[in-house]
């Protein structure tokens, strides 16, 4: 991505939040489209795949801190991506470079001396030159996508999972060179940065990755046949990964770092994983907590007593019915639920199902009629029929 591309893209309006959002109000609204446009729930729809990736680069450049702040005075600098000319104008003596801030200045003395090197590195993965010398810049690794299936107690209990991820690494038979004698030499079009100047008309100018290294700064004489010279080649490896407890179905997780290795001494990408979590024949969720349907007898709910209510992973609790429990009452059992950011449990929410026997013989169907004629004159019904009435 060009510079003028990064500080162009709104990322405020991409997750649909002010400028002066909260990291919570940041990280809810990216949760919401997240799920919206994810591209599981949108298996073969181009836009909504397009849409998520954009998502998650504005969520990557927002969520932290850091970038979050070199980000917005990047753009407090240029006008929210309006490259602003001096007093010169576009017509006059005024000669902008936007490689002099990047890199320091291409100029001894002039310009703005150190540049904006610190500002823009962190976004840019990118350095600059120093002094009349050249260097071959780091290049930040791949990220790297994978899913994984949980079981729901998995889910709900946290579990550590092996994932195998194919991903590109510095080549192995060229030790990341490109050179099949490893001694690739400085791209004398972008002098080892990387990254070259195109005009864009205003008398300034923008960067642009370098066509004739593709960006690595570095051209191999002798190219390395097992990666052609492009010093990267595809690796596998397995990973142990350990997945939070209280994770939700289709949730993303990022782990920095643990994405392809970086570059010539750059920084690992990130690994993002996809979430899906299996159903329980008993449990249910709802946020943080769980949910359980318990059947009950015509007498439990009449009268009142105590029943017995299974837990995930823990001992059974005992729930109190008051007398006259009413079928669908929904009841709590704190701390039986999942588990919480800040490790606290959310609780189970019990719900009374009022059980109806499909055969009555004997005693109990004796003991049935007796109170059906003791309760002859009440109709639970007749409310109903007044407020049918209506107006």
């Amino acid at each position: 991505m060009s510079t003028k591309d990064f500080i162009e893209k709104d990322y405020y309006k991409v997750l649909g939040v002010p400028k002066d959002a909260t990291e919570a109000e940041i990280k809810k609204a990216y949760r919401k489209l997240a799920r919206e446009f994810h591209p599981d729930a949108n298996k073969g729809n181009v836009k909504a795949e397009e849409r998520f990736k954009e998502i998650s680069e504005a969520n990557d450049v927002l969520g932290d801190p850091k970038k979050r702040k070199e980000y917005d005075e990047a753009r407090a600098l240029f006008g929210n991506g309006g490259f602003r000319p001096g007093p010169g104008g576009a017509g006059g003596n005024f000669n902008f470079d936007l490689g002099d801030l990047f890199g320091g200045g291409a100029q001894s003395g002039g310009g703005f001396g150190g540049g904006l090197g610190d500002v823009f590195g962190g976004l840019f993965n990118r350095g600059g030159a120093t002094g009349t010398g050249t260097r071959t810049q780091p290049r930040r690794g791949q990220d790297i996508e994978s899913e994984v299936t949980l079981s729901f107690t998995e889910a709900i209990e946290g579990a550590t999972v092996p994932l195998r991820m194919s991903s590109q690494a510095p080549c192995k038979a060229c030790s990341g060179t490109g050179d099949k004698n490893g001694t690739p030499r400085v791209c004398p079009t972008c002098v080892g940065t990387g990254q070259v100047a195109r005009g864009s008309g205003g008398g300034f100018s923008l960067t642009d990755p370098c066509p004739d290294c593709k960006g690595r700064g570095l051209i191999a004489e002798h190219p390395c046949l097992e990666c052609k010279g492009s010093g990267r080649a595809k690796s596998s490896r397995t990973m142990q990964v350990r997945i939070p407890a209280g994770v939700t179905d289709g949730q993303r997780i990022r782990l920095r770092g643990k994405g392809a290795p970086g570059e010539r001494g750059g920084p690992a990408g990130d690994l993002y994983v996809a979430v899906h979590v299996g159903t329980h024949p008993v449990f249910g969720r709802k946020d943080d907590n769980l949910t359980v349907t318990v059947p009950v007898t015509f007498t439990e709910a009449a009268l009142g007593g105590e029943v017995r209510v299974p837990t995930l992973g823990g001992p059974a609790v005992t729930l109190k019915l008051p007398p006259g429990t009413p079928n669908g009452r929904t009841m709590r059992a704190r701390g039986k639920g999942a588990v919480r950011k800040d490790g606290t449990r959310g609780d189970l929410l019990i719900t009374v199902e009022v059980s109806v026997p499909k055969d009555v013989s004997g005693k109990a169907r004796d003991a049935l009629e007796a109170y059906r004629e003791a309760t002859a004159g009440e109709d639970p019904r007749a409310e109903l029929f007044e407020a049918a009435k209506g107006d």
